[in-house]
């Protein structure tokens, strides 16, 4: 039996960056977006969105559907609105909290060194996230004045953060390996968490060691293949490249797609996307910002590989322990250092505060970065304390509906068999669902 979706649907003057925007208001409230289907033409666009809640069900809640509603249209009209006033959904960082930054390469105990000197020199974690994606990591802390709480804005007490924090970093590295360490003040105002993390992996160049299923070989259209696949086809009738991703389905799917895409200075014109059992499939027509479409097998190359790491960063092994605790300085250096204690890893990190509440999920790992033993964990839990609310038993990914995409395949009559690269027509598919839709629902008002 079909579940019942709410559908959105965007008519907007077309803008480089606002299909993102939309794509991030819509998971930020932790929505599913289980299809979509993105037009443009010239400089006006109509985007649809298939929406859930997390366990597949119709929004019915008048009060989000309003919120929804006044996210999109500040979205539309340029105006930076982070979820923060959806109570209990996304927890966000405060607007005055000091950014620090920092990428390196993957170690045991790395978060719980940093947290720690930032305690030992006053400062307050209101948000920590981190991702690793293969040997590298990349974290984004929010910190603010221990003792007197807001920003920290001496410059002097800012040069000595930063330098300590570079020790720290530095003494783990051999010369001439990349690492770095940013501190951004308030005034220079902060970008989506998640996409900045997107953008420091990018610039740590951590999609070289990336290595999708290139469509080469037995498996690669072996039913059931679990691989990133990325291909780009040119269609030189309209000056588009094609890019296909079939992966497997996973939340915020699209909105990390769409990340590398636009970090990347492309333009989506036209795109559908959905979810079908435990796979995602995705198709793009984009341009590069500028109007050109290069055929250089390096650039085509390179945006494989980019779109490839966009999907696996946040594809995180372990096992998930979700976290509430009463927030307090020092909290996630005391919960870290037992880990450390413990032997145990941290792959991904995602913890904030609501309220007087920290809140979040850490997945562990063993310092091998196999899965964990559940002695460990509960030695763990008992040293924590009733911090450790929910414990994942399982150590990996289960697919369930997300925020992605099934795809056709090239404008061409050419057919496929159903389990290797699904393809359906984008010109007739778009267009019958686009002129259905627009006639059924009508468009979000300003």
């Amino acid at each position: 039996m079909q579940q019942s979706r709410r559908v959105e649907k965007v008519d907007s003057a077309n803008k480089h960056g606002i299909l993102l925007e939309m794509v991030q208001v819509l998971t930020d409230l932790d929505l599913v977006i289980s299809k979509s289907y993105i037009s443009s033409d010239g400089g006006w666009f109509m985007d649809v969105f298939h929406v859930t809640d997390q366990l597949g069900n119709k929004i019915t809640d008048e009060s989000l559907i309003l919120y929804i509603q006044q996210a999109l249209c500040a979205s539309r009209r340029g105006i930076s609105k982070e979820v923060r006033l959806c109570p209990g959904r996304n927890v966000t960082p405060g607007r005055k909290d000091l950014a620090l930054e920092m990428t390196s390469k993957d170690r045991p105990g790395l978060v719980s060194e940093i947290s720690a000197v930032l305690v030992e020199l006053g400062c307050n974690i209101t948000t920590a996230v981190t991702w690793t994606h293969g040997t590298r990591a990349a974290s984004i802390f929010y910190v603010e004045d221990g003792l007197e709480g807001g920003p920290i804005t001496d410059p002097i007490r800012l040069a000595h953060v930063q330098e300590q924090l570079e020790h720290v970093v530095k003494a783990h590295h051999e010369e001439g390996e990349k690492w770095s360490v940013r501190l951004t003040t308030p005034a220079g105002g902060h970008t989506h968490k998640e996409r900045r993390l997107h953008q420091l992996m990018y610039a740590d160049e951590d999609y070289e060691s990336c290595r999708g299923c290139d469509g080469s070989g037995s498996s690669a259209h072996k039913k059931g293949c679990d691989r990133t696949h990325v291909y780009i086809e040119s269609c030189k009738e309209k000056g588009y490249w094609i890019v296909n991703v079939r992966s497997i389905d996973r939340p915020k799917l699209l909105f990390d797609t769409v990340c590398a895409l636009t970090d990347l200075q492309y333009v989506v014109f036209h795109a559908v996307v959905a979810s079908r059992g435990t796979l995602a499939d995705q198709e793009y027509f984009v341009r590069h910002k500028d109007g050109y479409t290069s055929n250089k097998e390096s650039e085509r190359h390179k945006l494989t590989l980019c779109l490839i790491a966009s999907i696996e960063r946040r594809i995180s092994q372990g096992l998930r322990l979700d976290l509430c605790a009463k927030n307090r300085m020092g909290l996630l250096s005391d919960i870290t250092r037992v880990f450390r204690e413990n032997g145990l890893s941290m792959s991904r990190i995602e913890i904030g505060t609501r309220g007087e509440r920290a809140v979040g999920s850490i997945y562990v790992t063993d310092a091998s970065g196999d899965e964990v033993n559940p002695n460990a964990v509960e030695l763990v839990r008992k040293e924590i304390g009733e911090s450790i609310i929910a414990v994942h038993k399982s150590h990996k990914w289960a697919p369930q509906a997300s925020s992605s995409s099934r795809t056709s395949h090239k404008i061409h009559n050419r057919r496929i068999e159903e389990e290797d690269r699904p393809r359906f027509s984008l010109g007739s598919l778009v267009w019958s669902h686009l002129e259905r839709l627009s006639s059924s629902f009508g468009a979000i008002k300003s």
